[in-house]
């Protein structure tokens, strides 16, 4: 079953969430972070399949402070779209739309342990939220754009991470992967012979093979946390 509810950040802004429930008593929770298109098909469809493994799956819209209601496809005017809205929304004063994802952390406690999941820049705020945010027991980062650069590198997670990476993603050089793998001990980095984008059945970058060996390994780092 899934709906849409509205959250209320610290500040007062007022956010809407995709709100995806499994059919019997949750195992916890998962906040889906969405990619820079949006809370779209592919995000929708990324929550109802955690809540079809037994998960409350809450997937707020991060681009809503900057401008409401964005559903993008993958084609080239899209990622322009997504890329500047990324940018805007980056460009928002601290903690800028952190509260947005804390607020519905807060809000998924009340179903048990919770988790962050997200994809592409979607990644990035999944490993901000992992080493900033409160409430959390599990992060997942697909792809994290920025995650292995030297200042995000720095930070230091307080749960336990995985991170999954693509060795032919153009956008994350594999060199950098590792160089974080070194800085974060800590985390479980896994790296696929994919690209960039390689979860998303929408885009020319899937992999399907990637895709299911990371989700697998995702839904058994969520049962380790979240039970």
């Amino acid at each position: 079953m899934n709906s849409a509810i509205q959250l209320t950040a610290s500040d007062h802004h007022t956010f809407p969430v995709y709100l995806a429930q499994p059919s019997g008593a949750p195992k916890g929770a998962v906040v889906v972070l969405q990619e820079i298109f949006g809370v779209n098909a592919h995000i929708r469809a990324v929550a109802d399949g955690y809540a079809a493994a037994g998960y409350v799956a809450l997937a707020p819209a991060t681009f809503h402070r900057v401008q409401p209601g964005v559903e993008l496809g993958y084609e080239a005017a899209d990622m322009q779209a997504g890329f500047a809205l990324k940018t805007a929304v980056e460009a928002l004063p601290a903690p800028g739309v952190l509260q947005d994802i804390q607020a519905t952390i807060d809000h998924a406690a009340q179903f048990g342990r919770v988790a962050v999941v997200g994809y592409c820049w979607g990644g990035l705020l999944t490993w901000r939220a992992a080493c900033m945010l409160r409430g959390l027991s599990a992060a997942v980062p697909y792809y994290g754009g920025g995650v292995t650069s030297p200042a995000e590198a720095a930070r230091k997670p307080g749960c336990p991470v995985l991170a999954h990476f693509g060795a032919r993603d153009h956008w994350i050089p594999l060199d950098s992967v590792e160089a974080f793998r070194q800085a974060q001990p800590g985390v479980e980095v896994q790296v696929y012979a994919a690209d960039h984008g390689f979860n998303c059945d929408h885009r020319g970058s899937f992999d399907a093979a990637a895709a299911q060996l990371a989700h697998e390994r995702t839904l058994a780092f969520l049962a380790r946390h979240l039970a």
